[in-house]
């Protein structure tokens, strides 16, 4: 009896080591939506910005259209307190994070949150390593909502117990936080992230450009169709609760509306995170009605949750479907190319099954569905017929055409 008894006490004692933390679950059954600062600010912020873009989030109906987050990335920290505690910038967030944290909740937002996995900031500030636990009670007492974690200066760091721990850090701080995952996809952190984070960077930092790469020597930034490039074969992988991120929008930051609509059309074919990076205080129409579509971004937040998939290319042309909820299907042709294109959609080409993810299938050759212009300004314009016969249409450079397909009739 004595002997069973020592063994009950040791199990007791010893299970919540065995316990396994868990990330924090209903945060992300779609992507994340919000805004931040680094693609437009970079280190240039301070806390009257982060006030000014939660009242700009607001006023200009980005709340109401879905996005939730308001991020400051590097570039906010001060130095650590005696025990070893993180503090803001005393200069640049002088009120501190916790008010500007209530501030930002005032208006119905979400405040995110920057720091790295290394031992310092991209951004030359101090990092978290060491201090994962000290950090993740920091934020939760803040008041914080969303971090986003980097991996710069991590020499000798292994990234998978690295991003778990801070996980843990999170949970155990008990307040429920989103983790964006900034690893830059160096170690497929699609193959073992889908518990660890809400969702994971899978490339290395975008630019403001649609074609091109920016090579500093040691790293390299990419365009808009390098980063979509590298999504290739990563689909399987995403889902409600865990996605991959392709970086932040470069949308507003001064390419064409063509590209700016090309790019916010990707980034919703692909079941991205839409994380603004412009300055929303004073956006163009032109960018307004390209992040405010709602029936676009319906595209992105769509509850199936399943990425969309490139069927076929041709000609600078690329052919993309994505499955929704309802049996209803996203249809999108992206023109790479530096010219308009004219293009006939003979809809039994496309007859395709989604055998890797949802197992759906087009079925043209029985299915009828009605097409409706996502990108058509005028409603009594959008309905553009069916799927019956075939659809001439024109793309221009560095555009889209996107439909939303909705079964008409079936066998």
């Amino acid at each position: 009896m004595k002997n069973k008894t020592t063994i009950a006490f040791v199990l007791l004692f010893l299970l919540p080591c065995f316990v396994k933390a868990q990330k924090w679950e209903g945060l992300a059954n779609t992507p994340a939506m919000g805004w931040n600062s680094w693609n437009k600010f970079a280190c240039n912020i301070d806390e009257n910005l982060i006030k000014e873009i939660a009242d700009a989030m607001v006023e200009q109906g980005l709340l109401d259209a879905g996005y939730q987050y308001v991020n400051i990335d590097d570039c906010w920290h001060g130095e650590r307190d005696s025990l070893g505690f993180i503090q803001a910038d005393p200069v640049r967030f002088a009120s501190g994070i916790k008010p500007l944290a209530d501030y930002v909740h005032s208006k119905g937002l979400k405040l995110g949150i920057y720091s790295d996995a290394g031992r310092a900031t991209c951004g030359c500030r101090p990092g978290s390593f060491g201090h994962e636990y000290q950090d993740a009670l920091q934020y939760a007492k803040w008041g914080v909502d969303y971090l986003k974690y980097d991996w710069c200066e991590t020499e000798d760091i292994n990234p998978i117990g690295a991003y778990t721990l801070m996980r843990d850090a999170l949970r155990k701080a008990g307040r429920p936080i989103y983790f964006s995952m900034c690893e830059w996809g160096n170690n497929k952190p699609w193959l073992w992230a889908s518990e660890v984070g809400h969702s994971w960077r899978t490339t290395g930092d975008i630019f403001n450009s649609f074609d091109g790469i920016d090579d500093h020597g040691d790293w390299k930034a990419f365009g808009v169709m390098q980063i979509l490039d590298m999504q290739e074969g990563l689909r399987k992988y995403a889902g409600p609760g865990h996605w991959n991120d392709p970086d932040m929008l470069e949308v507003g930051n001064g390419q064409t509306v063509n590209e700016d609509r090309a790019h916010f059309t990707m980034w919703c074919m692909l079941a991205a995170p839409l994380i603004l990076g412009n300055d929303i205080r004073s956006m163009s129409q032109e960018t307004k009605d390209i992040i405010l579509n709602k029936e676009v971004i319906a595209i992105d937040q769509d509850p199936l949750g399943v990425q969309g998939l490139k069927f076929a290319a041709e000609d600078g042309l690329e052919f993309w479907f994505k499955p929704l909820a309802g049996d209803d299907w996203a249809f999108c042709i992206l023109n790479r190319s530096l010219e308009d294109k004219t293009y006939t959609i003979d809809w039994q080409k496309f007859n395709l099954t989604d055998e890797e993810v949802s197992k759906r299938s087009t079925s043209f050759d029985s299915v009828e569905y009605t097409l409706k212009n996502l990108w058509e300004k005028n409603p009594k314009k959008a309905n553009v017929g069916t799927t019956k016969k075939a659809k001439s249409v024109t793309i221009p450079a560095h555009d889209v055409i996107l439909y939303r397909l909705t079964p008409k009739t079936k066998k």
